[in-house]
């Protein structure tokens, strides 16, 4: 940044949650942040962290160029608990053991199933698919006028993505 010249602000603070902030909230985070898009700032946490990412999530964010090795799960009093404009739940059980934040953020729902709960011989296929979904979710998040849209607005579009991307993969199985 050149002197004088102000850093943009963000336009929307984003929590990704999840139960255990070991796979689909790290890989979201990872996936959203890797684009740089200066109007979104990404972080993720869950209810019931674990004590290390899923090696999992690390190679399938490594196939996306993406190196995750230093990320560690992380409690929401980890990332703060105020100061969210949006928090999208990847997992039934964040969803449903979601905390009352404060400022009443946004809310939406991005069920994404378990890819650490696959049987082994299924597991990386499980990890890249879900990685798959998450990507093509936040691409149409970042298609939105992010900068426009006013909280309950936010909230019904990007639960749209997730009811649109849904159908649209159960049409293409």
């Amino acid at each position: 940044m050149a002197a004088g010249e102000r850093k943009r602000p963000v336009a929307l603070r984003l929590l990704f949650l999840c139960t255990a902030n070991s796979a689909r909230s790290q890989i979201a985070e990872a996936l959203l942040n890797a684009r740089r898009d200066p109007r979104i700032e990404a972080r993720s946490a869950g209810t019931q962290p674990t004590a290390a990412v899923n090696p999992y999530a690390t190679a399938v964010l490594r196939s996306y160029g993406i190196d995750a090795s230093g990320a560690w799960p992380k409690r929401i009093e980890d990332v703060g608990v105020a100061g969210w404009d949006l928090v999208i739940t990847v997992c039934d059980s964040a969803r449903e053991t979601c905390p009352v934040l404060p400022g009443k953020p946004a809310m939406a729902h991005w069920g994404i199933p378990d890819p650490a709960a696959a049987p082994e011989p299924v597991k990386q296929r499980a990890f890249e698919e879900a990685a798959r979904v998450l990507n093509r979710r936040i691409e149409l998040l970042l298609a939105l006028p992010l900068e426009k849209l006013e909280a309950l607005a936010l909230e019904r579009e990007v639960a749209h993505i997730a009811a649109t991307q849904g159908a649209l993969e159960d049409a293409s199985a």
